[in-house]
């Protein structure tokens, strides 16, 4: 990570990866995603705001969690919610 991120990417100090490539909340509902995201908080993988129910950033703010991953193959970013700021791993 560069040196100078947010205190919510440095605090990253080991990545919670995806366990499936699904959105743990759209299975539930039926619905379709477009990207998805892990939490690095808790682990969760949901989709990313191009999806129609936005659920990583929906997590985001109802649990206080705000840093997730690209759950997506080959990308390696992480993103911040609080402070809208990007970090590559």
């Amino acid at each position: 990570m560069e040196n100078e991120v947010c205190q919510h990417l440095a605090a990253i100090k080991s990545l919670k990866k995806p366990k499936d490539y699904v959105c743990e909340e759209c299975i539930k509902t039926h619905s379709s995603w477009m990207h998805l995201r892990t939490c690095q908080t808790c682990g969760v993988t949901l989709c990313c705001d191009s999806s129609p129910n936005k659920h990583a950033s929906k997590h985001a703010a109802e649990h206080n969690h705000p840093v997730v991953i690209s759950a997506e193959p080959g990308e390696r970013w992480l993103w911040c919610y609080v402070d809208e700021e990007m970090a590559e791993y």
